[in-house]
């Protein structure tokens, strides 16, 4: 008859849990303390939509859910438990499950920082923009984003109605490979929920000095918009012809928040 030692495949067992339960106690408890850093500095509107409140608050909500978690986490691998095996199937997906979890907390070391030209995948949308529910157009021209001036495109219909408009925009220099030397792109990322929905958009501008302006760098741009074709085979869109392209600091808010 077969006799098996039953203690040692429970030490076995427990050694493999414990490992994993101080790995899950820590992956926890840095996440809430990463996210409560992010919230505390303003970074989380790099990841999330921070102009809808519901979504603010469930960051903040998920702070202390993160960090109760890992404290019982911490409490429960701390506490001496009754020896028990664990099948080796279960410790595999365990392990899995927390390597996972683990790759946004290793990310979260690197700098926060926001979407820009060099994370245009798709190209940069001119067209008009629909209005969201709850969007309002009475915003005077020289307060108007990029994001705005789409959207009133899109309410307008006709754009030609917009000629000779002041216009007062900020955003970073966009380029397609196909534009002239003297266009190029004023452009934003807009963000409905989170990072995940990003994408850009853009006003086109043809300027004379835009050889001059480096890929990427964020610009102030004040002028006029005048009706015209941009790119072959477009229809016809408002362009700006500035009368005032200088560089400015990435905002505090890089995103425009639909």
């Amino acid at each position: 008859m077969e006799i098996r030692d039953y203690s040692q495949q429970a030490n076995i067992g427990i050694k493999q849990n414990n490992w994993q339960n101080w790995l899950k106690s820590a992956v926890l408890l840095g996440t809430g303390l990463y996210m409560l850093v992010l919230l505390l500095t303003g970074n989380i509107g790099h990841y999330v939509n921070v102009a809808n409140p519901s979504i603010l608050w469930l960051s903040w909500l998920t702070v202390p859910l993160l960090l109760s978690l890992g404290g019982w986490s911490l409490w429960r691998t701390l506490k001496p438990a009754p020896p028990s095996a664990t099948p080796a199937n279960q410790s595999r997906l365990t392990t899995t499950a927390l390597v996972i979890c683990t790759l946004p907390l290793i990310l979260g070391l690197l700098p926060s920082r926001p979407l820009g030209a060099d994370a245009i995948n798709g190209g940069v949308n001119i067209a008009p923009l629909g209005l969201t529910s709850g969007t309002s157009v009475n915003i005077a021209p020289e307060d108007r984003t990029v994001l705005d001036w789409l959207r009133e495109f899109g309410r307008l219909g006709d754009p030609t109605v917009l000629n000779g408009e002041t216009v007062d925009v900020i955003g970073f220099v966009y380029r397609e490979p196909n534009m002239a030397e003297n266009q190029f792109m004023v452009a934003r990322f807009t963000m409905s929920c989170c990072v995940a929905d990003a994408y850009a958009i853009g006003l086109p501008v043809i300027y004379e000095g835009a050889p001059d302006l480096a890929e990427g760098s964020w610009v102030h741009i004040q002028g006029t918009l005048q009706v015209g074709t941009f790119r072959p085979g477009d229809d016809p869109l408002p362009i700006i012809t500035p009368t005032l392209v200088e560089p400015t600091d990435e905002p505090d808010s890089a995103y425009l928040y639909s």
